[in-house]
């Protein structure tokens, strides 16, 4: 029984060639994860304090910053860590809180982009009922939806795994993940596979959702010149975002679950690290350089505060 219990240490992949560059890597993925703070708070800032951005779109464009500085934490910082003491190892709680932060902030992603999907849906199609519809109360139920949902399953999830005996300790991955945990015990998975699957369902069916409403969005915007534009300026950022989370999300399903060993290890951290990199540095830029009214604002309150600053200095 002492063999098949929970073990204090688990070890994580040494990436290759980190004993010659792993202050090189450190200070990259140290500049990465400061931009990713950077850009997220400063476009979560200017939401807050411009009024004119106290709308539907801007309020979920805020909350989409807040989970991107949410997942990039539950990652950059172990990494950072174990480049700078070169040591791979995380105890199990904090595994379990990893992959929690992680695969929570990834699925959050999903649904506050689908919540995103209905605003755009009814500000294009039924513009007159815009207001009357994305009331603030019914925005608090849906910024509530996007965050209880996901991260009440990743919890559930997650316990199943961490449930379980154990009887491996190493995990060959640069970070956490749920399925890694799952392949550490000897007992069947066929709860947790069944879980997993119908998590995956539930989040297809939302992404359903957002196809559907912009086959709507497309055959409305045909019609009108002003709706063409606004598809253009605000959805075409969000199928971006759609898209690259999407891929990255089911590439790293089912390569966790059947992924073949002769894929080369570069490979695969690359699309490890593009699952928790690229969404909260992509998200904030996508949109922030292509709508107007929070690139005009975002820029503005960057001049007004090196002007500030340039101030303060001559004084």
């Amino acid at each position: 029984m002492d063999n098949m219990s929970y073990p204090l240490l688990l070890t994580l992949m040494v990436p290759k060639e980190t004993k010659s560059y792993r202050h090189v890597y450190f200070i990259c993925f140290l500049a990465l994860y400061l931009i990713i703070l950077s850009i997220n708070i400063r476009l979560v800032v200017v939401i807050i304090m411009e009024k004119a951005l106290h709308e539907p779109m801007y309020i979920f464009l805020c909350h989409l910053c807040i989970n991107g500085v949410f997942g990039a934490s539950g990652f950059h910082p172990k990494f950072l860590s174990d480049l700078i003491f070169d040591s791979y190892v995380i105890s199990s709680n904090m595994c379990t809180l990893q992959t929690f932060v992680i695969y929570s902030s990834l699925l959050s992603d999903n649904t506050i982009l689908t919540v995103m999907s209905y605003d755009r849906y009814v500000a294009i199609c039924k513009p007159l009922e815009y207001h009357s519809k994305l009331t603030k109360n019914t925005c608090v139920k849906l910024i509530l939806f996007s965050w209880i949902v996901p991260n009440s399953l990743t919890f559930a999830t997650v316990l199943l795994s961490t449930l379980r005996p154990f009887c491996k300790y190493h995990i060959d991955k640069l970070y956490c993940d749920n399925w890694s945990i799952v392949k550490l015990s000897c007992a069947p998975s066929f709860v947790n596979n069944l879980f997993g699957y119908a998590i995956t369902v539930l989040f297809l069916s939302f992404i359903g959702f957002i196809i559907v409403s912009y086959i709507k969005l497309i055959s409305a915007c045909k019609a009108s010149l002003e709706n063409r534009r606004k598809f253009w300026q605000t959805c075409l950022p969000h199928i971006i975002s759609l898209i690259n989370v999407t891929i990255a999300m089911l590439f790293d399903i089912l390569y966790s679950r059947y992924g073949a060993n002769d894929i080369s290890e570069s490979l695969r951290n690359f699309l490890a690290l593009e699952l928790v990199i690229v969404p909260p540095v992509f998200n904030p830029l996508i949109y922030g350089l292509n709508i107007r009214a929070v690139r005009t604002r975002v820029f503005t309150s960057c001049v007004a505060s090196k002007v500030n600053v340039s101030q303060n200095i001559i004084t």
